[in-house]
C-alpha cells in the first residue's frame, strides 16, 4: 500500500507570501499543512533566526538601510564566494528592524506585493505560533551551514538544543530536525533532544561537514544513497532521508523509485523537495503556457512523485499538494 505523504509547507506557504514571514507561516497553517519547515541560522549574539541562507540581501530590505552599508562583505561559504549581508554580522536587535521580501519576484509577483509587510522572525516566534494553532502542526527544523557557524564560534547544535528546551519543543512528537550535514544532527541528538532526525541529500556534490574533514576524499551525496550507506544511517539512529526531487524525476517526467525502495528497505522514511506549481520549477514535460511564473501541469508531476511511495513532500503551495495527495 502506497504511504499517504505528509505535506510540509516549505518555508511556510512560500508560493503565496515571502518565505519565512509570519504571513507565510500563518497561511500555511490555514491551508492545512501538516508541518512547517523553517531554515535556521544565527545572529551575532546567538539568536536563532529564520532565513533560507545566512546571506539576507535577497530576502530582506537590508540593502536599503544606510546604517548597515558597511556590513556588506564577501565570505567563503561552503566552497563558494558569497557577497552580501550575513546574519552573523548583526545582532538580533538589528535584524529585527529589517523587513522581509519575496526572493523570486519575477516568478511570484503576487507574493512580492507583500514585500515590507513583515519582519524577520526567530525560531522561538515560530514555536509560539505553532503552539497557538487550533490543530497539531509539526515543525521540520532545518539547520543551515552548521560547519560555517561552528568555525566562527556559533555552534548551532548547542544553540538549537538550548532553544528547543526553552520553548518546550525538546522531545515533542511534532518535531523533526534535518540538515545537509550529518555532524550537526548527531550532535543535537547527543544533547538529548528527542526528535525525528532526517538527512538532507542533494543530487550532486558532497556534504560541507565531510568536505571540511576529508577534503577531496569526502563521499558524494550520490554515493550515500546506495544500500550499505542507507542501512548504516538507520543503524546509527537516523529516521529518514530527504531528497532533491531531481533524484526521483527527470526533465522528461520519468520517475525512478529505486532510491525510495532502498531507503524503505533499510527502515528509513523518504521525503522529497520541493514541489512547486510554477513552470520555472517543473520538469520540462510538465510545463504549460504562460511563462516561468504561470502554473503548469503540476498535478501530473506531484502525482508521479507521490506515487513513488514518499512519506512526505515539501511544497511551496501546500494546498495544491494536499489536493493531489487527497486524490490519490
Amino acid at each position: 500500500m502506497t504511504p499517504v505523504p505528509q505535506v510540509i509547507a516549505h518555508r511556510g506557504a512560500s508560493g503565496h507570501r515571502p518565505e519565512h514571514s509570519e504571513a507565510a507561516y500563518r497561511l500555511a497553517i490555514e491551508l492545512g499543512a501538516d508541518a512547517i519547515e523553517p531554515d535556521i541560522v544565527a545572529s551575532r549574539d546567538g539568536v536563532l533566526v529564520l532565513r533560507h541562507e545566512n546571506e539576507i540581501s535577497g530576502t530582506t530590505d537590508v540593502a536599503d538601510h544606510a546604517e548597515f552599508a558597511d556590513r556588506r562583505t564577501t565570505k567563503r561559504i561552503e566552497g563558494a564566494d558569497v557577497t552580501g549581508w550575513f546574519t552573523e554580522d548583526f545582532t538580533w536587535a538589528e535584524l529585527s528592524t529589517l523587513a522581509v521580501r519575496e526572493r523570486l519576484p519575477e516568478v511570484r509577483p503576487r507574493s512580492a506585493e507583500h514585500d515590507g509587510t513583515g519582519r524577520m522572525l526567530r525560531l522561538s516566534d515560530l514555536a509560539r505560533l505553532l503552539d497557538a494553532a487550533d490543530r497539531p502542526v509539526g515543525l521540520v527544523a532545518e539547520i543551515k551551514h552548521a560547519t560555517h557557524f561552528e568555525s566562527i564560534g556559533l555552534p548551532l547544535d548547542e544553540l538549537v538544543a538550548d532553544e528547543l528546551r526553552s520553548v518546550g519543543w525538546a522531545g515533542d512528537e511534532r518535531l523533526t530536525i534535518e540538515s545537509f550535514e550529518r555532524t550537526v544532527l548527531d550532535r543535537v541528538r547527543a544533547r538529548g533532544i528527542g526528535a525525528r532526525y532526517v538527512y538532507l541529500i542533494e543530487k550532486r556534490g558532497a556534504a560541507a561537514d565531510l568536505v571540511a574533514r576529508l577534503g577531496s576524499a569526502a563521499p558524494s551525496y550520490a554515493s550515500q544513497l546506495e544500500a550499505p550507506s542507507l542501512a548504516r544511517f538507520a543503524a546509527e539512529g537516523l529516521h529518514g532521508v530527504s531528497l532533491d526531487k531531481s533524484t526521483l524525476i527527470d526533465a522528461a517526467g520519468s520517475t525512478d523509485a529505486r532510491v525510495v525502495d532502498r531507503a524503505h528497505a533499510a527502515g528509513l522514511a523518504v521525503f522529497a523537495w520541493t514541489l512547486r506549481a510554477e513552470n520555472a520549477f517543473l520538469s520540462r514535460v510538465h510545463r504549460g503556457p504562460g511563462g516561468r511564473g504561470a502554473q503548469g501541469h503540476y498535478v501530473d508531476e506531484f502525482r508521479a512523485l507521490m506515487a513513488l511511495g514518499l512519506d512526505g513532500v515539501f511544497a511551496d503551495q501546500p494546498e495544491l499538494a494536499i489536493a493531489v495527495r487527497d486524490g490519490l
